[in-house]
């Protein structure tokens, strides 16, 4: 952990962007390619443009399917990240077993759901008589192939927090490979047209899923079993929660495609374009815009460990210089992109198909250049989402996300047509773009202004007290219940060490995180306080706590109080786990003369406080906070600070 820290915390900035970003920047490439190379073999078919509308209405469809793969595969990823953490070895192979389970059932459902409701899904995405036969082509086939889609998505995300992110790379990459030259192939030489594109994405998807598949014979730290399979709510639960983001924001991208496509298909139908070209070119435009977002997002993916590091560290200038080199890049990336969308349509429209109509490339070059007119903007806004996650600020990520798709781009894409006809559909785009850059430009503005300089290094140290081995007391305690004096009196009697700030301190110097920063990690952060607590800084601040509370109890016996020691100590046959409370009156008592707070304020602080600790324990442990089943020893200190101390003295001398 220390050479880790030292790592982050000292190597130039741009050497460790290049370790880290690079490999987030081609995996996600990779995956761009999937959704484009059928768009532009299909463009250069005698198939033309009504092949490419074909595949973005069907693409939105499978994005809903896509929703569920990835939030399980991304929660079974997490949960089992958590596991690594934990040293877990009982949970994580079901909570994956489960997460396959389920996916492969809403698989079927999906299947069974698309043949019954086909031709209205399609019409409804924005299907015309035209390209209706199209689409239920390649649609028929990519449905048929959904389970194994879906399967390959889950168990790919689970590779890579296996500590197998190269193997992932290489699975993705060869169907990605597989995909690229089957299409040629099926849709030119065989003349299989629209079906040999959806058959040339399905074997790619197959073999990514059968690479991915064979390594779950050689997993590194988890195993599958037959019981894996069999559900537990509790575990699938929390896969769910975590990974219930990533469906938010496939959501959000349905259901933008969804609206675009239906204002494109009415409005275009009143148009010179009608209602095909329109859908087939936004297509084409969103696949090209995602490559560049993809490069911004592997940029500040790579950063993200970085940045969660120095925050927690409270260096806040090496924070602030990741994120304008960066931004830098970000801006350089958003400039040559809208330099070459506004200068340039026609030649990347040509990558898609030499189309001869007139009207296709008039519309065309209209999309590029008003729909990504701000593309810079966009991109500033999705790198400053990220940003706001890995510095722990979920309600600014989840502010500067959404507020240009959904708060503003909808209600325009659905507005302005009225007034403006199908360019009022373009013009949407750029007026999100300008809102969504200004709100987040404001919040950059506001946290940097927040972040204070950085910490004063304290000349004062604080060290492991050697003891006699002996028995480790653990404290779990509700606020207001004289846990810490109770703890520190029990100390005094048995004539052992004492930790409770003291953990901080020293997690703090062994670690080179900032003392404050790990001493509030478990008290209420925002709105979203359970996504705080899974953000990186505070997985460095948990990292280093339990490094230092293994560390002290190795030392001998002693005193811990809080900081969810029963749990990190867990294996440790000498640990008596202890759990203090009171009548919530005596609390309040308490909390009013140790605080001098009033009556309202007390009950208002006992509440939070308890909350927060519950959140803590739950994030750190996925056990209960106060459960009583999970103590050695329970004690009401509505008797006091000294017989509650005689009471824990008691016991521990009658079991040694």
């Amino acid at each position: 952990m220390k050479e880790e820290n030292k790592f982050l915390g000292t190597e130039k900035i741009s050497k460790l962007l290049l370790k880290f970003s690079i490999p987030c920047i081609l995996s996600l490439i990779i995956s761009s390619l999937y959704n484009i190379v059928d768009q532009i073999f299909i463009g250069n078919s005698y198939i033309g443009y009504l092949g490419n509308t074909a595949t973005s209405i069907v693409f939105p469809i499978t994005i809903i399917t896509m929703a569920v793969a990835w939030c399980l595969g991304d929660g079974a990823a997490a949960y089992l990240s958590l596991c690594q953490g934990r040293k877990d070895t009982k949970s994580a192979h079901i909570a994956i077993g489960n997460s396959i389970l389920v996916n492969f059932i809403m698989s079927i459902i999906f299947v069974i759901l698309g043949f019954i409701f086909m031709d209205k899904l399609l019409f409804l995405f924005g299907a015309s008589s035209s390209s209706l036969p199209l689409a239920k082509e390649y649609f028929t086939i990519i449905l048929i192939f959904i389970p194994i889609y879906m399967l390959g998505n889950v168990v790919n995300g689970t590779i890579r927090a296996d500590g197998s992110p190269t193997f992932s790379m290489i699975a993705t990459l060869s169907g990605a490979i597989t995909n690229i030259i089957l299409d040629p192939l099926f849709i030119f030489v065989f003349k299989m047209g629209i079906a040999g594109a959806a058959w040339a994405t399905i074997i790619g998807e197959s073999v990514t899923f059968i690479i991915s598949a064979i390594y779950f014979t050689r997993t590194k730290t988890f195993k599958l079993k037959l019981n894996s399979f069999k559900i537990n709510m509790k575990l699938l639960s929390n896969v769910i929660k975590l990974g219930i983001s990533t469906f938010i924001t496939q959501l959000s991208i349905v259901l933008i495609s969804l609206v675009c496509n239906l204002m494109l298909a009415r409005y275009g139908s009143k148009s010179k374009f009608g209602s095909d070209i329109p859908i087939a070119v936004i297509g084409i435009c969103m696949k090209v815009f995602s490559i560049v977002i993809n490069i911004v997002v592997g940029v500040i993916v790579g950063a993200q460990p970085i940045l969660g590091y120095n925050y927690g560290a409270k260096n806040y200038k090496r924070v602030k210089d990741t994120f304008k080199i960066v931004l830098i890049i970000t801006t350089i990336v958003g400039l040559i992109a809208t330099l070459v969308f506004e200068l340039c349509p026609g030649a990347i429209i040509g990558i898609f198909g030499k189309e001869a109509n007139p009207l296709y490339i008039e519309f065309a070059t209209l999309t590029f250049r008003i729909f990504l007119m701000f593309v810079l903007f966009t991109s500033i806004i999705k790198m400053s989402s990220i940003f706001f996650q890995a510095v722990g600020y979920p309600v600014y990520a989840t502010i500067s996300s959404l507020i240009r798709d959904i708060v503003v781009f909808i209600p325009c894409a659905i507005l302005l047509p009225r007034f403006f006809g199908i360019k009022g559909v373009l013009y949407a785009a750029p007026i999100a773009d300008l809102v969504g850059f200004i709100v987040t430009d404001t919040l950059l503005i506001i946290f940097f202004k927040n972040m204070k300089k950085d910490k004063v290094t304290e000349s004062v140290t604080e060290v492991i007290r050697p003891s006699k081995k002996g028995v480790i007391i653990t404290i779990s305690r509700t606020h207001g219940s004289l846990g810490k004096r109770i703890g520190a009196r029990v100390s005094e009697m048995l004539n052992i060490p004492f930790y409770y700030k003291e953990m901080i301190s020293l997690a703090a110097q062994d670690s080179g995180l900032d003392k404050e920063f790990i001493s509030k990690i478990n008290t209420e952060k925002d709105a979203l306080h359970e996504l705080y607590l899974s953000s990186a800084p505070v997985k460095y601040a948990t990292i280093a706590q339990e490094k230092i509370i293994k560390k002290i109890a190795e030392s001998g016996s002693c005193v811990l109080v809080g900081r969810a020691a029963d749990y990190v100590l867990r294996d440790n046959k000498n640990v008596v786990k202890v759990f203090i409370h009171a009548p919530l009156d005596i609390r309040i008592k308490n909390v009013m003369d140790s605080y001098k707070d009033t009556k309202e304020e007390a009950i208002k602080n006992i509440k939070r406080s308890d909350k927060n600790r519950r959140n803590y324990y739950k994030t750190v442990t996925n056990s209960e906070w106060g459960n009583l089943e999970n103590y050695d020893l329970v004690v009401n200190s509505k008797i006091g600070v000294e017989a509650s101390a005689e009471i824990i003295c008691d016991y521990i001398k009658k079991i040694s």
